[in-house]
């Protein structure tokens, strides 16, 4: 008997006997729950669910087009994903190389359901890190001027890769609005504070000038507004007054490279929603 997991998102208006059709049709066809979160929202009134479950392969076809008619009645928003499929991931960072560390560490491991597919730079900075990991590097030099071709060398490399998640570790440029809209839900950023504050450069000198007790990082998606996406996890710090400058960035960066990667582990585990200008994030 052969048999393999899966995981099931839905996603719709809210009502009535939503849960109940989902298991029901599993169960109709012996499909095993391992996992069944859901929320619904009270101020969106929108429901959300994530099932991991396993079923044999002679079960699976039927299932689906089951499910297909339990989605089409419920008007269900229906994935159904194979638990072990990887999220082809395409990482794009400037200078500071944290974060991308972080990740092909985590990757090399097994520790996030990622298949990283290419790292973009806008320098060469990391070019050695990358191609030492075994990684397709891909320089694409940009200015003010040079912009729109460079988002089409993007376009293209995404399009070649075939990468399902973009994320930005530390890329220092600001996407266009078209960018953004294109990737909307694939695009996922970092961004060094708990909160939308100290934006631009030195905030972490910036942070110390104004004795702050607690620093943090905020991982979202990408939007047309600069660091407001809607937020996936956030991770914070306490420090106090004796802690240079320079003990702040590591601390931060530290906390920026944990909360990048939970989020990232969130998306490519199918967790995390977009609900208007927030997420639901299901455990």
């Amino acid at each position: 008997m052969s048999t393999h997991n899966f995981i099931m998102t839905n996603e719709s208006a809210d009502r009535t006997g939503i849960v109940a059709a989902l298991t029901e049709c599993l169960a109709k066809h012996e499909g095993f729950i391992t996992e069944l979160s859901q929320f619904g929202t009270p101020s969106s009134e929108r429901f959300y669910s994530r099932i991991a479950f396993r079923i044999e392969d002679k079960k699976l076809a039927g299932f689906r087009a089951a499910m297909a008619k339990v989605s089409a009645k419920l008007s269900l928003n229906t994935q159904i994903h194979p638990a072990g499929r990887k999220t082809k991931t395409l990482i794009m960072v400037s200078k500071f190389d944290h974060c991308l560390a972080d990740l092909i560490y985590r990757v090399s491991k097994g520790r996030l359901n990622c298949d990283i597919v290419g790292v973009v730079s806008n320098h060469d900075a990391a070019r050695a890190m990358v191609e030492a990991a075994g990684l397709p590097f891909v320089h694409i030099p940009i200015s003010a001027k040079t912009k729109p071709q460079a988002e089409a060398a993007l376009r293209d490399v995404v399009q070649a890769s075939g990468a399902e998640l973009i994320v930005l570790a530390r890329y220092m440029q600001i996407l266009t609005d078209k960018i953004c809209e294109e990737y909307s839900g694939r695009i996922i950023n970092i961004h060094h504070s708990f909160l939308p504050s100290f934006k631009g450069a030195k905030p972490y000198h910036r942070a110390y000038a104004r004795g702050v007790k607690l620093i943090g990082a905020t991982a979202h998606y990408v939007t047309a507004d600069l660091d407001e996406g809607p937020i996936i996890e956030q991770g914070v710090q306490r420090v106090d007054h004796t802690m240079t400058p320079k003990r702040l960035i590591d601390i931060g960066r530290d906390v920026e490279a944990q909360t990048l990667a939970e989020a990232v582990r969130l998306h490519t585990e199918h967790r995390a929603f977009l609900n208007g200008e927030k997420t639901v994030v299901l455990p």
